[in-house]
């Protein structure tokens, strides 16, 4: 079989930095796929990208599909010919329509009759002939919101496309795409190569970019971004603050980079940290350093897209750029210093947090009642949680917060503690919003847990309460973020609050704002449903969660430790028995139409296996009582494992519907008793083996 390296490069004009990756990925996987369906084998696929364009290179592609032998089933033998045997209409344009006299027919039977049938050889489309249409369908499928159309054409992409280069070995592939047909010229590098390069082979595609000065391997220019930086950091010795989302970026907007390292005035080191680095992070795609006890220098580190023959100039250039960006977070700074946190509370009036639910202040004031309440249920000074909850959204008014929303809490705690207010109320105030995305850290403190808390039951309650929750992927206050959080808190922080508790007092503080009559009871759910999420992240088996949620029980941490326990349970060898058994006797009571006894009575047993049965669960339920009161469920279960060979034995040689009526409900008492002490931790006849 003929094999050769299949290219297929699409030339633009400057690609978004944030969605290059994923239009990399999605068009390789689409290629791909439709090699895969077309049943064109080869070695490798690999996707590249950079700023001016996107790229598969194949290697080791067959050069055809195979040839196929294909069955084409014709009209039925009894359709196909008459009573004297002659081949009827339908017969015959079948065959004419596969080349073929109804003579030359075979035929194939089957369980419902018999049928005329042609063979025949289907031979294999060349990659010449698939590939342009691959291309135009992989085109259609790439995540582009918002394309745009240029010049006088009404093709739209992403970009204006400027090239096209679909090579099979040293051929071009004819086709065209987005308003561009083939060849085998690429774009060199916008600045150090202005000339179209020939590519006079597949195989040397990355070689020819390199001379133009472009490396177009998205992986190896991030490694070689990040070991630039690495250096960088040595000779700074310091730590750049590098994170995933910003090295991509800077991946995404060069083609060959170069490091540099630029400064500025150490007099900005007197604004706090978090504003500078959003400053240049943010806006000017700098890496900030941090020195190695993790105080921020006045040292950044950037990636350029040119290797110049005067970086001083370059870095005058960036350190010129920068400066004004850090002088307007000096100034916003010292403005907002002037006027205390307190005295913004008034300027919430002016800001709804949702029009039908009040304004920020009025949330502020909810926030404070709430965490006082929280506070006083976890023991902790409920004045410093509610003046922290009435402060908690005044920097929103800051100068600094309006130009970085992403410093908001931040700024508060700062401003706090030049306004002198208790550092447990200034940490607070940039706890709240924590944890802010998955696997982000907690409240430091308990008083900034109650805060948080406290604003995301507050949202919650408010936005159920006016019928607004969230529907399909549009969850536009957060809500699921809030539950998750909200659950996260509570269990990693060890406190003993229950969800319910908490939604009621919240609908208490809205007074006649909130519409809907079921607030509580959705919003409970609501969380219930994240509990879910929560745990599958930990890798815990749906079954294990569903057997706990069957409880609903509303108070996290009550609710971790039942999965502890369940967890526990169902590794012991007797669990896969009980699980069964408790189901079998959900069944039989589901069934059963009659009232059972107040109790189980002892005296009505009529069977060795029954009373064994009665003997041994009610010695284990005298030791449940302790153990259930100080919820230790894991000993609870573990106490009724005890239980697996008298029941079995029981529905071995027990009829527990028995002919005696009194019998059989007494039975029935019995198991409906040992199934309520398994209930009152989880319903295990969900676990599954």
């Amino acid at each position: 079989m003929t094999t050769e390296t299949l290219l297929i490069e699409l030339g633009t004009e400057e690609l978004p930095p944030k969605s290059l990756k994923k239009l990399a990925t999605v068009f390789y996987e689409q290629i791909t796929s439709q090699l895969d369906a077309a049943d064109l084998p080869y070695q490798e696929a690999k996707w590249f990208a950079t700023p001016r364009r996107l790229a598969v290179k194949v290697t080791a592609l067959a050069a055809q599909q195979a040839d196929k032998e294909i069955e084409k089933r014709g009209p039925a033998v009894n359709v196909a010919f008459d009573q004297e045997g002659n081949p009827s209409k339908a017969a015959q344009g079948w065959a004419k329509a596969n080349g073929i006299t109804v003579e030359q027919a075979q035929r194939i039977t089957t369980d419902k009759g018999e049928w005329l049938l042609h063979k025949a050889i289907q031979k294999g489309e060349s990659v010449e002939n698939l590939i342009a249409d691959m291309v135009n369908n992989a085109l259609n499928k790439l995540p582009i919101p918002k394309p745009m159309r240029w010049g006088s054409e009404r093709i739209q992409f992403i970009r204006p496309v400027h090239t096209l280069t679909l090579m099979f070995g040293d051929k071009i592939i004819p086709g065209e795409a987005l308003g561009v047909s083939s060849n085998n010229l690429l774009q060199g590098h916008r600045f150090h190569h202005h000339e179209m390069i020939k590519l006079t082979h597949a195989d040397d595609y990355e070689t020819a970019l390199k001379e133009a000065y472009v490396q177009v391997d998205y992986q190896q220019r991030q490694q070689a971004i990040v070991e630039q930086i690495k250096a960088a950091e040595q000779s700074l010795n310091g730590t750049a603050l590098v994170d995933e989302e910003l090295l991509e970026e800077v991946t995404s907007l060069v083609e060959w980079p170069v490091t540099l390292i630029g400064s500025f005035d150490e007099n900005f080191l007197q604004v706090p940290a978090e504003p500078l680095i959003y400053s240049m992070k943010d806006h000017q795609k700098y890496f900030p350093v941090n020195d190695k006890q993790g105080n921020l220098i006045n040292k950044f580190i950037f990636v350029t897209n040119i290797e110049s023959k005067e970086p001083e100039k370059v870095v005058f250039g960036n350190e010129k750029v920068i400066r004004p960006r850090l002088a307007d977070a000096e100034f916003f700074f010292n403005t907002d210093k002037k006027q205390s946190l307190e005295s913004r509370l008034a300027s919430l009036e002016s800001v709804l947090f949702q029009k039908q639910l009040g304004t920020l202040k009025a949330k502020s004031e909810r926030i404070a009642m709430l965490s006082e309440h929280i506070a006083k249920a976890i023991d902790e000074d409920a004045l410093l949680a509610y003046r922290a909850g009435l402060l908690s959204k005044t920097d929103l008014m800051s100068e600094m917060v309006l130009e970085f929303p992403q410093v908001q809490g931040t700024m508060g705690k700062y401003y706090a503690l030049h306004d002198g207010e208790p550092e447990p109320v200034a940490q607070a105030l940039e706890d709240q919003y924590r944890p802010r995305f998955a696997g982000d850290s907690l409240p430091e403190a308990n008083i900034g847990c109650a805060v948080a808390i406290a604003d995301k039951i507050d949202t919650l309650v408010g936005i159920f309460g006016i019928n607004q929750a969230p529907k399909g992927d549009k969850d536009p206050f957060a809500l699921r973020r809030a539950a998750i959080g909200l659950i996260r808190i509570i269990i990693e922080k060890q406190l003993d609050l229950d969800i319910a508790t908490l939604v009621a007092e919240s609908i208490t503080l809205y007074g006649d704002k909130l519409s809907n009559e079921n607030t509580q009871q959705q919003v409970i759910d609501f969380v219930l449903a994240r509990f879910r999420a929560h745990y599958q992240e930990q890798q815990i088996s749906v079954d294990v969660i569903q057997a706990v949620l069957a409880n609903q029980p509303t108070a996290p941490l009550d609710f971790d430790k039942r999965v502890s326990a369940v967890m526990h349970f169902k590794s012991m060898a007797e669990a896969e028995t009980l699980a069964a058994a408790n189901k079998r006797v959900g069944n039989i009571l589901a069934k059963f139409e009659g009232e059972l006894f107040p109790q189980f009575d002892k005296g009505l047993t009529t069977d060795a296996a029954e009373t064994t049965l009665a003997d041994t669960f009610a010695a284990i339920r005298e030791k449940l009582i302790p153990l259930q009161a100080s919820k230790d469920y894991q000993a609870v279960l573990t106490e009724l494992s005890q239980i697996r060979e008298p029941i079995d034995s029981f529905f071995d040689s027990v009829m527990v519907m028995a002919d005696d009526e009194q019998v059989k409900v007494n039975r029935l008492t019995l198991l409906n008793e040992i199934r309520n002490s398994f209930l009152a931790v989880a319903d295990i006849s969900l676990l599954q083996s």
